[in-house]
């Protein structure tokens, strides 16, 4: 089984506000994905994107940590949820939660955060070689913050798609 968390820059004027809507969007952009991972307007992260949210959280010192802008790049966002909640609910991220994210992410010194999510949060992962794990991180914070440079860029909000 598969989940990926898919993000999709877009105007704030074109994003939906209800679950039907952005289920709509948010299916119809998963289908060109590649196509929109190319043009710079779309990123994901397959199955680690908690753990993601979770090494910016632990390193930042929560819940303060970073003026609270380490929540933003994964789960940050205004949570629309299925009326029955039988679907995950989407997040949007207005333009300027995408500024703040982006200020983070690029902001961030990747080996100092790495060390500083210290040895409780690597604790999971000892039986892989620590490099490993670490280039698993660096490549989704990479893909991360180079997204929400461009997004923040053009001034677009980010809707966010949990696809299990």
């Amino acid at each position: 089984m598969s989940f990926y968390m898919h993000l999709r820059a877009v105007p704030e004027s074109e994003t939906g506000d209800d679950h039907s809507s952005l289920t709509t969007f948010m299916r119809a952009a998963w289908e060109i994905h590649a196509e929109e991972y190319e043009a710079g307007l779309a990123e994901s992260v397959n199955k680690d994107f908690a753990m993601v949210h979770e090494f910016y959280e632990t390193a930042a010192g929560r819940p303060q940590g970073a003026d609270g802008a380490w929540e933003l790049p994964v789960f940050g966002g205004r949570v629309v949820r299925h009326p029955s909640e039988e679907q995950p609910p989407f997040a949007l991220l207005c333009p300027t939660g995408v500024a703040r994210a982006a200020a983070f992410l690029d902001g961030l010194r990747f080996d100092a955060f790495w060390d500083r999510a210290g040895t409780a949060f690597r604790a999971p992962f000892s039986a892989w070689d620590e490099a490993d794990v670490k280039n698993v991180f660096f490549e989704h914070h990479s893909g991360l913050l180079a997204f929400y440079l461009r997004a923040a860029a053009r001034g677009d909000a980010v809707i966010k798609a949990f696809w299990y």
